[in-house]
């Protein structure tokens, strides 16, 4: 029987754009190289939003306010299932520092599909180019 993961991903909008940060190489080779939200896993104990702020510093050294949630998708990987929560963030400082991706782009709605995301991202980034942001 497949673990399931709880995770929450970051939609961190910023002048009408969408943070989108790159994997490197990965156990997952499903996710390997490709784009994501940053997130992470839910903690024993911990809210969603708890766990989304935690992350989004521990990644990036980033700090938001985690707003209200997108949405959640769950996705069959080959090993795992992935129940995937998403929120819109807004971020509070300037500054931040890539610690465990090897690249980021800040994407317009309209250009979000121009890079490959994770197969987990793919219906909320669908859902993502058709709004205003």
């Amino acid at each position: 029987m497949k673990k399931t993961l709880r995770v929450v991903g970051a939609i961190i909008i910023k002048d009408g754009r969408i943070l989108a940060v790159k994997r490197g190489d990965n156990k997952n080779k499903a996710v390997a190289y490709k784009y994501e939200f940053v997130g992470g896993k839910i903690e024993q104990g911990e809210t969603p939003e708890v766990a989304l702020k935690r992350e989004v510093s521990e990644e990036m050294d980033y700090d938001v306010e985690v707003g209200e949630a997108f949405m959640r998708e769950i996705y069959e990987y080959e090993d795992v299932f992935v129940d995937l929560q998403t929120y819109f963030c807004k971020p509070l400082s300037d500054s931040y520092v890539l610690k465990e991706h090897i690249d980021c782009k800040w994407l317009a709605p309209e250009e979000l599909f121009s890079v490959e995301w994770a197969p987990a991202d793919h219906g909320m980034i669908s859902q993502l180019t058709k709004m205003k942001v």
